[in-house]
């Protein structure tokens, strides 16, 4: 694991001084202390992840030219086409590897870990490098009336090695959903193809080209589906709760992150949370968790990973990992 977060932090009381909020509403709801937001100068999603890829490369103790296929998650691409898993190719200096971009928000990464474990137990690469990379905060209406979901969301990238193993560790199973009545619960609209004109001087000062979010339906949504997804992979690898050593949800609330916990009577230990000083960085949220769970010793050889996500499609997935 590896990953990279930008070096501008934005306190709580950075936001006072744009929004009317306070640290007590934020922290109240969300869970968040601080956020990175990225640097225009210095930082891009394509760059960020190759950043977080090097440190899991160096960890993993293997060559970049080792690495054989790229599946980037990500809903922020630095461009409109091509995907940004390309970018990141050429800065890595691996042309010629095939490079897919996954576009399922929180979902993301463990949507792209499961594409990568299909692509190794089927035995058509050996080392796969997966990433979560996400730049939100230029999206983000920044005033009184968009706080709600302005708060919340930040930018970072995290990466994963995925390679073949003889033993008994790694990903035992992954599990996908999705419902589709739900998209525009959470979404940004524009810049959308099905418009007569892509971009307009109404679509602009309409500010459909920020994010859009009913907290209320997706909080409701995500403590259903947390739970009915953690139990699917429990199910499938004849596990219980009790199995669990260290369970990573995607970092989108701190409140759900702790409904959760409560529902499956886990003690603080087994349950690992950054976004207080992390911020929701969608797609890169749990790569960066895990990657920094690993710094922080907090698990180990042998131990049951848990990974859970949901967000806007509405999407949510899990994944069972021996370590």
């Amino acid at each position: 694991m590896g990953h990279y977060t930008p070096e501008n932090i934005v306190t709580n009381e950075d936001l006072v001084q744009i929004m009317d909020t306070s640290n007590e509403w934020i922290v109240e709801r969300t869970g968040i202390e601080q956020r990175r937001w990225f640097n225009p100068d210095k930082d891009t999603v394509s760059n960020m992840a190759t950043n977080a890829a090097k440190m899991a490369i160096d960890r993993a103790g293997i060559e970049t030219k080792d690495i054989e296929f790229i599946v980037f998650a990500t809903i922020t691409p630095d461009y409109f086409f091509p995907g940004s898993g390309v970018l990141m190719q050429r800065e890595l200096g691996l042309q010629g590897i095939g490079a897919i971009d996954i576009r399922n928000a929180c979902s993301g990464f463990i949507y792209a870990l499961s594409v990568a474990d299909q692509f190794v137990k089927t035995g058509m690469y050996k080392t796969v490098l997966v990433v979560g990379s996400e730049i939100q905060s230029s999206a983000l209406d920044k005033s009184t009336e968009g706080r709600s979901s302005s708060v919340i969301f930040a930018d970072g990238a995290g990466a994963a090695i995925v390679q073949a193993s003889e033993d008994q560790s790694g990903i035992l199973s992954t599990h996908l959903h999705a419902d589709g009545d739900h998209a525009e619960e959470l979404y940004v609209k524009d810049p959308g193809s099905s418009r007569k004109v892509r971009l307009s001087k109404e679509l602009i000062e309409g500010k459909t080209f920020n994010l859009t979010m009913n907290g209320n339906a997706v909080f409701k949504h995500a403590v259903v589906r947390f739970s009915e997804v953690i139990n699917e992979a429990l199910e499938a690898n004849g596990k219980s709760k009790e199995d669990i050593d260290l369970l990573i949800p995607h970092q989108a609330n701190l409140r759900i992150s702790n409904f959760v916990q409560k529902q499956f009577a886990l003690s603080d230990e087994k349950v690992y949370n950054n976004i207080m000083t992390v911020g929701n960085t969608t797609a890169a949220s749990i790569p960066i968790a895990m990657s920094q769970a690993w710094e922080e010793g907090r698990f180990k050889e042998g131990d049951l990973i848990c990974l859970a996500a949901f967000g806007s499609g509405f999407t949510w997935a899990s994944a069972l990992i021996q370590w």
